[in-house]
């Protein structure tokens, strides 16, 4: 691979790497939980996976980006919203993820699991 098809394929993962908290190494340097990318049989870059902690913390921040404004801001549809999406993508089997939720909307823990409970009765 040339460096700019190199350069090119780093550039088409980089925001998936970035939406997920991972990081972009020379695949040299990967490690054994590391993932690394090959393109056309030659390995490119590897990727270096995040805890599932600081996932969440990066799901948060790219959905305050997606709204616009705090989560904490929010109306209570958009919150609800909002948790709906976390559980798809199971932020709340994470040590504290509703902890972690609660805080960011602005909301206790227990208006977070009525949220869910909403969810499963409708």
């Amino acid at each position: 691979m040339t460096a700019a098809e190199e350069g090119a394929f780093i550039a088409a993962v980089k925001p998936l790497v970035d939406a997920i908290g991972g990081e972009i190494l020379p695949p040299d340097e990967a490690g054994p939980d590391d993932v690394v990318l090959s393109w056309e049989g030659a390995d490119a870059v590897a990727v270096r996976l995040p805890q599932l902690a600081d996932s969440l913390d990066h799901i948060l921040a790219a959905m305050e980006r997606r709204m616009g404004k705090p989560l904490a801001d929010l109306d209570r549809k958009a919150k609800q919203e909002v948790v709906r999406t976390l559980e798809a993508r199971g932020a709340f089997s994470v040590r504290h993820g509703v902890e972690t939720v609660a805080g960011a909307l602005g909301v206790s823990r227990f208006t977070v699991y009525n949220y869910l409970n909403r969810e499963k009765q409708g």
